[in-house]
């Protein structure tokens, strides 16, 4: 067997990957009390981003065939807010839709339609207006993030009609029931490995709540935030919507090469660490296709969104009457 059959066969850079993963974690908890807060805040966000790609790695079936032992390796819950149950239904479900980024139809979309835009008192509006910037999705992303989430997760849990949510198509209405009779369904799972990662914390190491949380949880989901920021746009043609960003090494690495979103989309069942070797064999092809959707890199979105917005909140294509038909 060659080499590349090997690695092919066995998935070994992630397996590398993982172990490397949680490592790094514990050695940046267990040294918390002695290393500079300098240098603990970006390798506590890096290694926390990390875990977020393994994840993402996870859920589309790597590195084995077994899916109790790929969720095994990606549930310990290392940035605490969101079950890797509701991550992965939300996730794959964005990889079905037919309409990127559509309000309703695509579970990550940030955007609104007008009629529920007016709707928004002006303050809420004004946090949409600000984190459709980079500097607001960096610095207030995290926390929006986290609260538009458990927000609906107990809205579940109260709803009486689910299907009463405009959000949601009449087609999709009688799913939504089904699982609403399970509110929060993904938690307990989320729980169960939540624990020995917040007993190794604060416990073990002695790290007060809001030190994890400042230096690992919210950082390490604000650098996945930037990832997200501008891997999609509103666009009819969908093979236009999903952009490119040559990211230098260590940004393409804590993304696993999803900066390459492009082919991600196109190959979903390609492994992180074949992405680069795809993109560089059909680079020309691959941009044609996305309409020349690329950025040169994560500094070059930062500062091109520095102090104007990305887009607006409101989507462009769809109003409420398309994605309730």
């Amino acid at each position: 067997m060659t080499l590349e059959g090997w690695v092919e066969r066995t998935e070994a850079p992630t397996w590398t990957l993982a172990l490397g993963v949680y490592t790094a974690w514990g050695a940046l908890t267990w040294g918390y009390h002695s290393l500079p807060w300098w240098l603990l805040l970006p390798a506590g966000a890096y290694v926390t981003c990390l875990h977020g790609s393994l994840q993402h790695e996870v859920l589309h079936g790597h590195p084995t065939r077994r899916r109790w032992l790929n969720e095994l390796l990606a549930r310990p819950a290392l940035w605490l807010w969101l079950p890797y149950g509701a991550y992965r239904d939300s996730h794959l479900a964005h990889h079905r839709t037919t309409k990127l980024t559509c309000p309703g139809l695509d579970p990550e979309s940030n955007y609104l339609v007008p009629e529920d835009w007016a709707r928004l008192p002006a303050p809420v509006k004004a946090v949409y207006a600000i984190c459709a910037t980079s500097p607001g999705r960096l610095i207030v992303g995290p926390a929006v993030c986290v609260a538009v989430y458990l927000g609906r997760e107990l809205r579940a849990l109260a709803a009486a009609d689910p299907a009463a949510d405009s959000n949601v198509r009449r087609a999709d209405q009688r799913a939504l029931a089904r699982g609403n009779r399970r509110p929060l369904r993904h938690w307990p799972a989320h729980a169960a490995f939540m624990v020995p990662v917040l007993y190794w914390v604060l416990v073990v190491c002695e790290v007060p709540f809001w030190g994890y949380v400042g230096f690992f949880a919210y950082p390490g989901l604000a650098l996945t935030l930037l990832r997200s920021f501008a891997e999609h746009r509103p666009e009819r043609d969908q093979g236009r919507a999903t952009a490119i960003v040559e990211a230098s090494w260590p940004m393409a690495l804590v993304y696993l090469n999803n900066n390459l979103h492009a082919v991600h989309h196109e190959r979903p069942d390609l492994p992180w660490y074949r992405l680069p070797s795809v993109y560089r064999a059909e680079r020309a092809a691959i941009l044609a296709r996305n309409g020349g959707h690329v950025y040169p890199g994560y500094a070059a979105i930062i500062g091109r969104f520095l102090f104007r917005r990305k887009d607006s909140p409101l989507h462009p294509f769809y109003r409420a009457a398309d994605r309730l038909s």
